[in-house]
C-alpha cells in the first residue's frame, strides 16, 4: 500500500494505538518498538489511556496522546475514531498498528478514512464463545498485516478467520537480554528489591511475575508450596509478584488460601514488580504457572535470559518458548513443562529444579540462554516489525 505523500515515505510517522501503558507485555513492546521506531530516525506516536510506562515512553522522545481508548462503548469508539483521525492528520502520521481489540476498531476506520496502511498484532488469546465475540474479535485480521506473537496465536487466527491467512506474519515477542544478564544488575538493585519483598538471606526463591489474576494460576502455584511444605521443606519462598489490578476479592482468595496452608512465611504478595532483571537475580527458579493458553509467555523467556531454570504450563504457546522433553532429549532441555492446573506435578518439577547440582544447572541455564538469544531477543523483534512497517510504505 501506498502512502499519501513523498515527505511519510521518506521519514515515516508511526501511530501505536493500545488501550492503557501500565503494566504487561503488549505495553512492554509498544514501548519497544516505540524506541526502535526513533532509533531508525523516524517519529514514534502513541495513543493510549495513560499508565506507569508513559514517563518512560516520553523520556524516549516518543510523543503520547491520552484519548480514551480503553473504553468499549460503541459511541466512544466511534467518536475515538474521529479523534486519531486528527492526530493522523496533526502528525502526519504515516502507517497505524493496533494492539488491542477496542481501540483496534477505531483505528481501522481512522486509517481507511485517511487511507493509511494498517497493522495489528495479536497479543492475546480472546474469548470466542458467541457469533458476537467472533463479529468483535475480527478487527485484528482486518489489517493489512496481522503480527501473532506465536506460531499457536497464528494457526488460532487461521482457524478463526481465514480469509487472513495470507496476511498472517509471525513475530515473536523479544526481550532485553542483556539487561537481564546477572552481570548487568548491581549489588544495590537486588537488595532493595529483597528488602522491598521481605526476603531472608539464604532461602530459596521461587518467582512468578504476573497480574493476579485467576487464569494466571497463583492458586495453583500455592498449591505446589503447600505440597512442598508438607514434604518436609519450610524454607523455600513463592513471591508473587503482580498487580491485582482492581481485583479485589481474587486478591483476597489468594490471602485466605495462603492462610489456611499456614504459608504466611513462605508465600508473598508484594505487588506489582518494576524490576524484573532484579527479580530474575533473586530467583532460584522461576514458574510460569498459566491454567489457560497463553499467546506467548515472555515470563519463560525473561527467566530464561536471567540464568533462571524455568518452570512453564504445557499449553497454548508457552512452550514454544521451553525446549523439554519428550520434544528434545534430556540433554537439550532449557526447563519444565508441567501439566496446567497439577499443583502436585508442579510441586514435583519446583523440587527437581531447586534440587539441581551445580554442573546441571549451569549446564541448563547455558543451553537456556543460547535458545532465546537466538529466537527472542528484542532486537531480532523490533527489525521484523519495522520491516512489517516498510513493505507498506513502500
Amino acid at each position: 500500500m501506498q502512502t499519501s505523500s513523498s515527505a511519510r515515505a521518506n521519514a515515516p510517522v508511526i501511530l501505536q494505538v493500545i488501550p492503557d501503558l501500565e503494566t504487561g507485555g503488549a505495553e512492554r513492546t509498544t514501548v519497544d518498538v516505540a524506541a526502535a521506531i526513533l532509533a531508525a530516525g523516524w517519529t514514534a506516536v502513541v495513543v493510549s489511556q495513560g499508565g506507569r510506562l508513559v514517563p518512560e515512553l516520553e523520556a524516549l522522545g516518543a510523543i503520547h496522546i491520552t484519548l480514551p481508548v480503553k473504553s468499549k462503548n460503541p459511541l466512544t469508539l466511534w467518536r475515538n475514531a474521529a479523534r486519531l483521525q486528527e492526530v493522523i492528520r496533526k502528525h502526519k502520521v504515516s502507517l497505524v498498528h493496533a494492539r488491542s481489540r477496542a481501540p483496534a476498531w477505531s483505528a481501522l476506520w481512522a486509517s481507511r478514512r485517511e487511507k493509511l496502511p494498517f497493522v495489528t498484532t495479536y497479543h492475546g488469546i480472546y474469548n470466542q464463545s458467541n457469533a458476537f465475540k467472533a463479529f468483535y474479535n475480527s478487527v485484528m485480521a482486518r489489517a493489512d498485516r496481522v503480527i501473532a506473537n506465536s506460531h499457536y496465536t497464528a494457526s488460532l487466527i487461521m482457524d478463526r478467520h481465514p480469509f487472513a491467512k495470507d496476511r498472517i506474519t509471525v513475530i515473536h515477542r523479544g526481550s532485553d537480554l542483556e539487561s537481564l544478564a546477572p552481570a548487568s544488575i548491581s549489588t544495590e538493585r537486588k537488595e532493595a528489591l529483597a528488602a522491598a519483598w521481605g526476603l531472608e538471606p539464604g532461602r530459596p526463591v521461587v518467582v512468578n511475575l504476573a497480574r493476579l489474576t485467576n487464569w494466571k494460576g497463583q492458586g495453583i502455584i500455592i498449591d505446589a508450596m503447600a505440597q512442598l511444605k508438607q514434604a518436609g521443606d519450610s524454607r523455600t519462598v513463592a513471591v508473587l509478584a503482580g498487580d491485582a489490578q482492581g481485583r479485589d476479592s481474587y486478591l483476597s482468595g489468594l490471602k485466605d488460601q495462603i492462610v489456611r496452608h499456614g504459608l504466611e512465611d513462605q508465600v508473598l504478595l508484594p505487588g506489582h514488580c518494576a524490576d524484573v532483571p532484579a527479580a530474575m537475580a533473586l530467583a532460584d527458579v522461576a514458574v510460569v504457572a498459566s491454567i489457560e493458553p497463553e499467546a506467548f509467555g515472555r515470563a519463560a523467556v525473561e527467566a530464561q535470559a536471567g540464568h533462571v531454570p524455568v518452570i512453564v504450563s504445557n499449553l497454548g504457546a508457552v512452550p514454544e518458548t521451553v525446549l523439554a522433553p519428550p520434544e528434545v532429549p534430556e540433554d537439550q532441555r532449557t526447563g519444565w513443562r508441567v501439566p496446567p492446573g497439577d499443583a502436585e506435578a508442579l510441586a514435583s518439577a519446583l523440587r527437581h529444579a531447586l534440587d539441581l547440582p551445580e554442573g546441571q544447572r549451569e549446564a541448563l541455564v547455558a543451553r537456556a540462554l543460547a535458545h532465546v538469544s537466538k529466537s527472542f531477543s528484542l532486537s531480532a523483534m523490533c527489525s521484523a516489525t519495522l520491516d512489517v512497517y516498510r513493505s507498506l510504505l513502500r
